[in-house]
């Protein structure tokens, strides 16, 4: 494909947490690139997802949810999400259909308000299918009337109802110019870390208290076998001592149970057999440990008071 005739560009989701954008992510790339929990704040790293429609290819930076920041870690997630929104050739706002105009939308709206996106903005009422439909010519008009929009789409980035229209939009309004990735990569994150995403993203399924935002999670080695397998050694850092307790599990079931399910995704992934060994730690202070935000994608600094 000549470079005249191809079109390359990055796009930036951005929404509230639990808005739906780590699943539209997915399924616009057809893959597993960002984790997908019903817990908040999940995200932590600007994933970069690599989709490809027609002579287009759009890169999609997953941010952070956008909420009221309390910790270091809180206040780098939220930087990173605006710096991928200033950054991107266009945005698309994603708005929870069944929760409307809440006051997270309205600190959103103020903020783009005063702080517009590089390239067009676009509006994303997502699920659906949690509303009757009468419901939601009324509410993509209230939004419109607050910010002008380059285009509404009504979708549902589970059951894949008009993400379709939503990609085509986008691939439009890309930049024409060479692609940056190969034509098979899905994804500018190291393996090794979209590994430990996929182990992050299992714990904080099972675990159901505060714990999951005081671990993280790392892959320590990674070993090519001659059988064409891979060898992957993890280690799950907690805050505190007595954490390690609860990712373990009783008898070590839950750790366990974590590991199959993270070594059946990261082998869907790889195409190939994978033997997944994972290893508890207590680490306090991780939060503060600048290393620890580099390895997320995140700004140490952006995270300071």
């Amino acid at each position: 494909m000549s470079e005249a005739s191809t079109r390359c560009g990055f796009v930036a989701l951005i929404g509230e947490p639990n808005a739906g954008k780590s699943t539209l992510l997915n399924a616009m790339v057809g893959s597993k690139v960002s984790i997908v929990t019903h817990k908040v704040q999940t995200t932590r790293a600007r994933i970069r997802g690599v989709a490809l429609e027609g002579a287009a290819q759009i890169v999609f930076v997953d941010t952070p949810g956008l909420f009221r920041p309390r910790r270091r870690l809180d206040r780098a997630m939220v930087a990173a999400a605006w710096a991928g929104a200033e950054d991107a050739d266009a945005t698309v706002l994603m708005i929870e259909a069944h929760r409307g105009i809440t006051e997270g939308v309205e600190a959103i709206l103020s903020r783009l308000e005063e702080a517009p996106p590089r390239g067009p903005l676009l509006l994303a009422i997502n699920k659906i299918d949690r509303v009757k439909h009468e419901k939601l010519l009324p509410l993509a008009a209230e939004l419109n009337e607050r910010r002008e929009f380059a285009g509404t789409y009504m979708i549902s980035a589970e059951t894949g109802a008009g993400v379709a229209d939503l990609k085509a939009a986008l691939a439009e309004m890309m930049p024409e110019g060479p692609w940056h990735y190969p034509e098979d990569q899905i994804a500018d994150m190291p393996m090794r870390m979209l590994a430990a995403e996929i182990t992050r993203e299992k714990l904080t399924l099972r675990l159901h208290q505060e714990l999951p935002y005081q671990l993280t999670v790392e892959t320590e080695n990674w070993e090519e076998r001659k059988d064409g397998s891979a060898r992957i050694d993890q280690i799950v850092y907690v805050a505190r001592e007595g954490h390690k307790g609860i990712v373990l599990g009783k008898r070590g079931e839950t750790v366990k149970a974590v590991g199959a399910e993270a070594r059946a995704d990261i082998a869907k992934l790889l195409e190939r057999p994978v033997h997944l060994f994972i290893t508890v730690k207590a680490r306090p202070g991780w939060l503060e440990e600048p290393e620890r935000y580099r390895e997320m994608g995140l700004d140490f600094s952006d995270g300071s008071s």
